[in-house]
């Protein structure tokens, strides 16, 4: 087990802003933030900033936070890091994790080497495609859909059967919305699902499509060029801007406010539109 480290506050002759955000996490009451090659930080009510992850690893890599009933979750790449009470739990597999997600008392993880689970305390088990990265899922009662590093794969709990989409992309994000398999692909590509057992690549002009974060009944698209929201256009699936300006790279949301992890601009917090 390890601590956490120093603290930080606005007023400290240390420009935190400046750093590069990749991912951010609320719970209303506090306020997560990963720094690529800085570390993971963490804020409160008074303002104040937490340099959490000192003890970690310097040359740790966060692709993803996910924070769970209090419990924050890293993923890197040298596995899932948990925290907790000031507390930082190792990883029980050193390998590069991608995302992480519950599902009632189990868990799964997207990794260099397939899908994984576990139940309850017990050993972590590969599920799927361990021969390929996996980098997100969405796990509904019906189907398993995996993102991963050739494409798109469904798994059918009703037929027992994979279905396997190479889209010459990796795709690095899932989402749902009104019924559209969305996916974020490795090159800035916006990924639909053509509800016609297919997918259509997406370039939005010169747009560069991070991930898609869904929140309620919205889906967020993080771009190099700001945040937009995922909607109708005439029958067709586009992006209208949320916020324009700055590289946006994750969203988490609470209580009516909006909080951006930006790669220049630090945390950026706005009413939710």
């Amino acid at each position: 087990m390890m601590e956490g480290g120093e603290t930080l506050s606005k007023q400290t002759p240390w420009d935190w802003m400046t750093y590069p955000f990749s991912s951010v996490k609320t719970d209303g009451s506090l306020l997560y933030a990963a720094s690529p090659g800085n570390g993971i930080y963490c804020s409160d009510e008074s303002g104040g900033w937490q340099h959490i992850s000192k003890q970690l690893p310097e040359e740790l890599v966060v692709n993803r936070l996910q924070l769970i009933q209090g419990k924050l979750y890293a993923c890197t790449n040298e596995g899932l890091y948990t925290f907790e009470d000031g507390q930082w739990e190792q990883p029980m597999h050193a390998i590069p994790c991608y995302q992480y997600k519950t599902s009632g008392q189990c868990s799964f993880m997207a990794t260099d080497y397939g899908l994984w689970h576990r139940c309850g305390d017990g050993a972590w088990h590969k599920v799927a495609y361990p021969e390929r990265k996996v980098y997100d899922f969405i796990n509904v009662p019906q189907f398993l859909i995996l993102g991963h590093e050739e494409g798109v794969s469904v798994y059918d709990r009703f037929t027992d059967e994979w279905v396997d989409f190479a889209l010459g992309v990796g795709v690095t994000s899932l989402t749902v919305y009104h019924g559209h398999l969305l996916g974020a692909g490795e090159g800035g590509e916006l990924i639909v699902g053509n509800k016609q057992g297919g997918f259509d690549v997406v370039q939005f002009g010169n747009r560069l499509v991070f991930t898609l974060i869904r929140h309620g009944r919205d889906v967020y698209a993080c771009t190099d060029k700001g945040l937009y929201r995922i909607g109708y256009l005439c029958g067709q699936i586009t992006m209208f801007a949320v916020k324009l300006g700055f590289p946006v790279t994750d969203v988490d949301t609470h209580d009516g406010q909006l909080y951006m992890a930006t790669l220049f601009e630090g945390i950026q917090q706005m009413d939710l539109p």
